[in-house]
């Protein structure tokens, strides 16, 4: 990454977290230069770009200020932020990029006129795909432009590869015990054929994984290989290989849900997309999680024999253009990659806060946790005594939200453990701590039953 975008990142970072405030001023070109070991050409163009994003301002002769911002959602909520959120999974409503974002739709409109009107095409905006096939390129992910296709969320993808035949002639979808719940609910709502297999934070038995490849007429596998939600791990390179190899072995699709990832240090794996020889992964991507969830917007990377079928089963343009179009410009103009690089350095700092205030309450091992430090959710394991609802009720009580994760399970499935899944994308760092010891106090609180 460019000096300046990191830059540039800290200081939007340190004033959205309060360490600059409105009305104050930052180091002078000199000093800033000294703090980041950098020149001050490259600090110039920082605060250039600070100052195109209305987030500081200059006075000749006395140097920069960070601007006065009566909107600010956590200012301007106040009372709802004594709430501690570890219940949503949305991004933080003070870090959505609105100004980056209305400035690519105002730059869409221009470029694109009349086009934006149109039906367009049910793969995707074609200077999308195009750019993205960079952009996917970063991640280990190399497709050419055919094999694209842009989806309204990846939730569109997933509910057509359950519906839609696969050459190998099978039928029965595989998840993992605990996964997506939103899927779940549709593959048991639409009565879809599904077997499991257990994952926990520990892992997941890759002999059994084999076996049910061999023996099950699996269709595909679904599973997200880094992030997982609920529980916050990722497999390492030696589990995406196996994973890879399996597939190849027996004649199995993996569906590879890669919705996170941007986020974190867990970029430095490689998806198990990029393990695969004989073109059996199908590779998801949201970018609702790293700009605005009302976006919509997934990508599908198929395999050429999956395309016909697949675009057969889409048929119709259900994505805004505009919205494709406004991407299209945030990726090229770099807008992405540096908010990507905010996001990243502030759910890294949450994870941290998390983990110390884990190693702080839970020296009595009350609940067991899962080994996370980046991404955003963590699985807060409990013992089998507590009575769950009257823990999320007594928390509630306290202005704390969590989720159980019961609802991470299929309907049937007996061996499920007992957690929360606690999500840092809407806990304030402030909080975090209070927070955690809350849910330690009450889950050691004894037997409730």
């Amino acid at each position: 990454m460019k000096k300046y975008i990191s830059i540039l990142s800290d200081i939007e970072l340190k004033i959205r977290e309060g360490q600059y405030i409105s009305g104050q001023k930052l180091p002078s070109i000199r000093d800033a230069s000294e703090l980041y070991g950098c020149s001050k050409s490259t600090i110039l163009r920082a605060y250039a770009e600070l100052e195109k994003k209305h987030a500081i301002y200059s006075i000749p002769q006395s140097g920069y200020y960070v601007v006065e911002n009566s909107g600010d959602v956590r200012h301007s909520q106040g009372h709802i932020q004594a709430s501690i959120d570890f219940a949503s999974a949305s991004p933080d409503l003070n870090v959505f990029p609105y100004l980056d974002f209305q400035h690519c739709l105002n730059q869409a409109i221009d470029t694109y006129k009349y086009h934006l009107f149109t039906y367009g095409d049910s793969q995707g905006l074609e200077t999308l795909r195009h750019t993205l096939v960079s952009h996917l390129a970063d991640n280990q992910v190399f497709a050419k432009m055919e094999r694209i296709i842009v989806t309204s969320g990846v939730q569109q993808a997933l509910e057509i590869l359950a519906k839609m035949p696969f050459p190998n002639g099978k039928r029965t979808v595989l998840v993992e015990q605990p996964s997506y719940d939103i899927y779940l609910r549709f593959l048991e709502g639409e009565s879809i054929p599904v077997s499991t297999i257990a994952r926990t934070a520990a892992g997941m038995d890759l002999q059994e994984l084999e076996h049910q490849f061999k023996n099950g007429s699996i269709k595909f596998f679904y599973t997200m290989s880094r992030y997982h939600n609920p529980l916050g791990t990722s497999y390492n390179t030696e589990e995406r290989k196996v994973i890879a190899a399996l597939a190849a072995k027996y004649d199995v699709y993996i569906v590879e849900d890669d919705y996170m990832a941007d986020l974190g240090i867990d970029h430095l794996f490689d998806p198990i997309y990029a393990y695969d020889q004989t073109d059996r992964v199908i590779y998801l991507k949201s970018f609702s999680k790293i700009i605005f969830p009302g976006l919509r917007l997934g990508v599908a990377v198929l395999p050429e024999t999956l395309l016909e079928t697949f675009s057969a089963h889409k048929r119709y343009v259900d994505t805004s253009i505009l919205s494709q179009a406004a991407l299209d410009i945030y990726i090229k103009n770099g807008m992405y990659e540096r908010h990507k690089h905010t996001i990243c350095r502030l759910y890294a700092e949450r994870i941290r806060i998390l983990n110390q205030a884990v190693e702080r309450y839970n020296q009595n091992g009350v609940i067991e946790v899962s080994a996370v430090s980046s991404g955003v959710y963590m699985q807060f394991k409990l013992p089998r005594t507590v009575n769950m609802e009257r823990l999320v009720q007594r928390l509630a009580a306290r202005k704390v939200q969590v989720v159980s994760g019961k609802g991470f399970y299929l309907s049937d499935y007996k061996e499920h453990e007992k957690f929360l899944r606690i999500s840092i994308s809407r806990a304030q760092p402030d909080q975090i701590d209070e927070g955690v010891k809350a849910i330690i106090e009450e889950a050691g609180r004894g037997n409730w039953y």
